[in-house]
Order: structure tokens, then sequence, then C-alpha cells
């Protein structure tokens, strides 16, 4: 199949390169560096380990009810009455 690819400036430097130290062609270095690529893609990820949230203890409830919306909001902006 013939196609026109536009590569970004590092990835054809990194083409370049591998072109010299193989004296391969840029058609073989391109399919060679796809496959690859394709490979990896098309294999599934190992999933690390789950994360685990840290717990810690925050002491008793404060307010005597939470079901009393005004005695909660009254102790939270420190009024005294109850």
């Amino acid at each position: 199949m013939r196609t026109t690819l536009t590569l970004d400036d590092d990835v054809a430097a990194q083409i370049r390169r591998l072109r010299r130290e193989s004296d391969a062609s840029l058609k073989d270095v391109v399919n060679e560096a796809l496959r690859l690529g394709l490979k990896l893609l098309a294999e599934p990820q190992a999933a690390g380990p789950p994360y685990r949230t840290p717990s810690s203890s925050l002491g008793g409830c404060l307010v005597g009810s939470l079901d009393d919306v005004a005695d909660a909001l009254a102790l939270g902006e420190g009024e005294g009455f109850r």
C-alpha cells in the first residue's frame, strides 16, 4: 500500500538515526516500527494493584443528631442556643 505520512521532527530524526545504524531503507524502518507499535497496542495492559484509601478515625459525632439541621448549624456557627 502506498501512502503519505507526515512525521513529527523528533520521529523523523529517530528514523534517520535507525536508517544510518542499520543501513535499512525508510520503508523497512517505518514498517518495523509500525509492526512493533501495533503489537504493543494490541496486548492487554497489566493492571496494577488496586488502590486502597487509607482510613483514619475522626472521633465521634460532635452533633447530637444530624437530622436536626438547625442544631447542627447553630453548633457550627458557634451559637450558644440549642
